[in-house]
């Protein structure tokens, strides 16, 4: 589709330029302009946003008559209007006060956050001084200390003349900075305009994908579309969403992933529509986000400028990195770790500073979903108008339960009493014997669904969690890592406990004399995801296994206007045999008994058509007595099996297997690693067995689950058991046909698969054998 014919997505109209680059607020502005020194991310606990506004209300009370608190101020410097709150005016002492919350010693704040203050602080001192036509002005940088409550006040005498100099400086560096931006908002705006399709046409059903993704971007609506493998999902709601842009005003793209192999497919698509090539790259700027531990240079380094390298002197070469990161454009994970070398600065923390000025971000749904996510604060802050497209959506369900899930371990804190500094003896001790009190008054079981929070626990819990961050705030060293980690644990649980409802779950486990864990579980993360979506432009949604269309509505929390749709597969029944074997079961009950037909059925359809096969089991057990009992029987086939915890590299070299030329049936678990999110077309892969539905364990957390959600939407077991089971094995079935030449096989093998409300759960396109 050329640009022209892109007209036919949508409307025509080509969004202004837009003028925000031309205002600023103070923060802002300084963060861009003021921030020097060393990198340093040594742990400080921090106030919470609570404490902070309470901490300023604190300090203006402690005022007298007359103080002004949340001074608004304005002024036009060096063609930029520049505005915001100063903390507080004292018009007698002529004296203007910018206050900062913090926990313990303040010798252990960053130099680069004190130089950050102070520009703030004459930011507004020149402000104030242009706005009531002051000569000169006391500064007041006021530090309060919210576990003390003690004031720490760092004074600077300073002439208006020297202070709008200084704010002018900043104004000016903004300005180049803010124009340059316009100048490619405007060359980015019209090169989407006439964006072309990468490739001579599209693929069967790409199109309607196409075209149902740029109407949600033109209605401010989400889209939920199931679309079949193989169809080119990727491309096909990245190019309408990025031609939708300059149209409807789009300021950023969010491409979000479940694993690793989605983030590259992102980045492909987005290089075969010209955002990296040599000679006329498409003017849009890519980012791909990669976690800090995978990005981390010098992983046995301490992050600050005294241990790291990269993180000394980071802000003073962050403007070159800047500045050479946007004349590039493109900033997958080798060329940001090259660009961020090159300079001399850590490549994670380059990657977060360049995400405020990129087009297009690529990243785990985290970086959206979870609390504190980078791309939806960005959002926030800047009022920016955001497309979201969530690849294999299917699994958002359950990686959104696990954001919004928060746990205690009770070994964890036995651990780290024994080897805890005094001062933390008394509340540590505290919260152990509350642990113990909990599990007297408890039902002795080993599993158990509590009404609510114990009040207890929670409360000592709290104690110890101020205690540690104020121990943390006075000693720099921070002693043991287990503190820190232990802090992180509890501040989540405590967290969690605060929006505790009807969509969580409180379930006390015992393994064992001091081994208990107690534990938030989310079970209708829709409450938390919805205020998400709502804050999106719009939202694209798609997965090839997204039926029924209601589960994933209502568990996510999608609007009630969102768009369903489902893409026919260009695929015909010819292409794939699909039997059933009803006179398997495999129950629990019946696994012993059901291994002599898998095994006889696995080597049947093999020495029917030799090639790759992949055999799915429910568990490594179940897995692991078949590929016994298939090795015994079949001793001439090559098998080969997943087994737990593989890494990287040996999960590479497992898929490295299904090479040309070769034949061989690969034992894997179903839900696991190469049951989805994997591309074996052709003859790397002819056939799939599945042996189970896929059913989540019957045990009394998902009884519990089912209760809930029974409660909330009238369809308990088919959201907690039979819904997450099928998708599981359609997602590895859906491994066999990936493109309009593949053929292959797929083999159910249980006698549930022929009930009805199981079978409505099967792509439309297969055809049963008889």
């Amino acid at each position: 589709m050329s640009g022209a014919e892109s007209e036919a997505l949508g409307e025509s109209e080509r969004g202004a330029v837009s003028e925000a680059g031309r205002r600023v607020a103070v923060r802002a502005l300084c963060e861009f302009t003021a921030r020097e020194g060393d990198l340093d991310h040594r742990f400080t606990p921090a106030p919470s946003a609570r404490e902070g506004i309470e901490g300023h209300a604190r300090v203006q009370s402690r005022r007298g008559d007359g103080f002004e608190a949340e001074v608004a101020l304005s002024a036009d410097v060096a063609g930029l209007t520049v505005s915001g709150r100063a903390d507080g005016v004292d018009p007698a002492a002529n004296r203007l006060e910018e206050v900062k919350t913090h926990r313990g010693s303040l010798e252990r704040m960053a130099a680069n956050q004190r130089a950050l203050h102070w520009a703030q602080a004459e930011a507004y001192g020149a402000l104030l001084c242009a706005e009531r036509g002051l000569e000169s002005i006391t500064l007041a940088l006021v530090y309060l200390d919210i576990a003390t409550g003690r004031e720490t006040v760092l004074t600077r005498e300073a002439s208006a003349e020297e202070l709008w100099a200084r704010l002018e400086a900043h104004a000016r560096a903004y300005v180049a900075w803010a124009d340059q931006e316009a100048e490619h908002r405007a060359a980015r705006d019209v090169a989407l305009g006439a964006l072309a399709f990468p490739h001579g046409d599209f693929r069967p059903g790409q199109r309607t994908l196409a075209e149902d993704a740029y109407r949600a971007a033109a209605t401010g609506r989400c889209l939920l579309a199931e679309a079949p493998t193989g169809i080119g999902k990727t491309l096909g709601t990245l190019y309408p969403l990025l031609a939708a842009m300059p149209r409807q005003g789009l300021d950023r793209l969010a491409f979000l992933t479940m694993k690793t192999p989605g983030r590259r497919l992102a980045l492909d698509a987005l290089t075969d529509l010209g955002a990296d090539r040599d000679s006329e790259r498409l003017p849009l700027r890519v980012l791909e986000l990669v976690a800090r531990d995978k990005a981390c240079e010098h992983p046995d380094f301490a992050c600050h400028g005294e241990s790291c390298p990269l993180a000394q002197g980071f802000y003073d070469r962050l403007p070159a990195a800047r500045r050479d990161a946007v004349a590039r454009g493109f900033w997958d994970r080798a060329s940001l770790r090259a660009l961020a070398l090159e300079h001399g600065v850590c490549p994670y923390y380059l990657g977060q500073e360049l995400a405020r000025w990129a087009d297009v971000l690529v990243g785990d749904v985290n970086h959206y979903f979870d609390d504190g996510a980078l791309i939806h604060g960005l959002a926030q802050a800047e009022g920016a108008r955001l497309g979201v497209l969530v690849d294999e959506a299917h699994n958002l369900v359950d990686r959104a339960r696990g954001m919004y899930s928060a746990a205690l371990d009770q070994r964890r804190l036995n651990r780290l009493r024994k080897g805890a500094p005094p001062a933390l003896s008394r509340p540590l001790s505290r919260l152990s014997r509350r642990w113990q009190d909990l599990l007297r008054e408890a039902e002795d079981h080993e599993w158990q669904a509590l009404d609510e929070v114990p009040g207890g626990l929670l409360g000592a819990l709290q104690q110890a969690v101020a205690a540690i961050t104020d121990y943390l705030g006075e000693h720099p060293a921070g002693g043991d890592p287990a503190l820190q980690e232990f802090l992180f644990e509890a501040l989540a649980f405590a967290r969690r406990a605060e929006t505790f409802g009807e969509h969580s779950l409180c379930e006390l486990e015992r393994h064992g004399r001091g081994r208990a864990r107690l534990a938030i579980r989310n079970l209708v993360p829709a409450d938390f995801l919805a205020p998400r979506f709502r804050a999106a432009r719009c939202a694209v949604l798609f997965s090839a296994t997204l039926s029924p269309p209601g589960y994933h509505r209502d568990l996510l929390g999608l609007p009630d206007d969102t768009v369903i749709r489902s893409v026919p597969a260009p695929f015909v029944a010819e292409q794939l045999e699909v039997r059933l074997r009803r006179d398997v079961s495999t129950r629990l009950r019946d696994r012993e008994a059901s291994l002599s037909p898998i095994v006889a059925e696995l080597a049947g359809q093999y020495r029917r058509r030799p090639g790759h096969y992949l055999a799915f089991f429910s568990s490594f057990a179940y897995l692991e007595a078949a590929l016994a009992r298939f090795r015994e029987a079949c001793p001439g086939i090559p098998v080969r099996a997943q087994r737990r915890g593989m890494d990287e590299a040996e999960r590479e070299a497992f898929l490295a297997g299904f090479a040309p030329g070769e034949t061989g049936i690969a034992f894997a678990v179903l839900g696991g690693a190469f049951a989805e999110g994997i591309d074996l077309p052709g003859e790397r892969l002819v056939g799939a067995f599945v042996a189970s539905l896929g059913l989540p364990p019957f045990d009394a957390y998902h009884a519990a689950l089912e209760a809930r959600l029974e409660e909330r939407f009238g369809r308990g077991f088919d959201y907690a058991y039979r819904v997450p089971g099928m998708i599981k094995v359609v997602q590895a079935a859906g491994r066999v046909i990936r493109g309009p030449e593949d053929r292959g096989a797929v083999v159910l093998m249980d006698d549930r698969f022929a009930r009805a409300e199981n079978l409505a759960l099967l792509p439309d396109w297969w055809q049963l054998a008889p």
